[in-house]
């Protein structure tokens, strides 16, 4: 499908469409299973043109299989949950046993991951505030075998239905995104920004909002590793993700035509973004 948003705010990568199915599309990128793999390369993978998909054992990283909707795939990290809960936060050099763990599980590890496992990623204060932070995150388990990234203009609708739409986007866009999430609705709190993984902000969050009557969208990419990943791969520093249940996006869509979007303010940012570029 076309999307007008996407002409409106002059994307530089096509929207993606986030889909459950039972089936692989042929040709479609995916992790080998046990290998490390960030899920926001799935991501960038299907914007730049080409499917991209999971499954319970290719998430590629146990983030990752929890932001996808695998469950509660930190059970399954070194050291269960209380090992994740040392890892995002202090480290578990300092905890009994973790110094061993470390060492049983360097020989699989990159050498920054392996530092992290054992002195912290502290981006949460101490272990208790991890667990807070995993208690209160949308986790599920999702009803089919994958999790499809595809990119939007390649999806029939006729035969099947994104869960959400994914928008990577700069400052300006962003800007544009949440006025139009906002545009039809009489309120003015219609999207969020929630403290999780880049992952956890394009799946479980927005999985989420699409139980709501009035489903609201999600800014991703405030991650730091993830900004560093992705930053690789497109090689810009001023990417967001702005995550739109689907229901909302038809809602958007149908808004475009007569809204700001063709007004001379968002007009004049299009012409100094492209003076910019030249």
């Amino acid at each position: 499908m076309e999307s007008q948003i996407a002409k409106a705010t002059h994307l530089q990568y096509q929207p993606v469409a986030l889909l459950w199915s039972d089936e692989k599309p042929a040709g479609a990128m995916q992790f080998s299973e046990g290998r490390w793999g960030c899920v926001m390369w799935l991501l960038v993978h299907a914007a730049k043109g080409k499917p991209a998909v999971a499954d319970r054992k290719t998430f590629g990283c146990f983030g990752g299989g929890v932001g996808l909707g695998f469950g509660n795939q930190y059970t399954n990290f070194p050291g269960g949950e209380e090992g994740f809960c040392h890892f995002l936060s202090s480290g578990n050099a300092p905890r009994p046993g973790g110094a061993e763990i470390a060492e049983k599980i360097k020989p699989f590890m990159t050498k920054e991951s392996h530092d992290n496992f054992l002195h912290g990623e502290r981006y949460i204060k101490n272990p208790e505030g991890v667990r807070k932070f995993i208690d209160v995150l949308p986790m599920m388990e999702i009803p089919r075998a994958f999790v499809v990234f595809k990119p939007l203009s390649d999806v029939d609708l006729s035969i099947e239905k994104p869960r959400v739409v994914i928008f990577l986007v700069n400052p300006d866009q962003l800007s544009a995104l949440t006025v139009l999430a906002n545009y039809g609705r009489g309120d003015n709190e219609n999207v969020i920004m929630p403290f999780a993984a880049g992952c956890q902000t394009i799946g479980i969050y927005p999985y989420r909002e699409l139980k709501s009557p009035s489903p609201r969208a999600v800014v991703g990419m405030t991650d730091l590793s993830a900004r560093l990943y992705v930053r690789k791969q497109l090689g810009d520093p001023n990417f967001m993700t702005f995550a739109v249940p689907f229901h909302l996006f038809e809602e958007m869509e149908q808004n475009v035509s007569g809204s700001f979007l063709e007004r001379h303010t968002w007009q004049s940012l299009l012409a100094e973004k492209s003076n910019m570029d030249v």
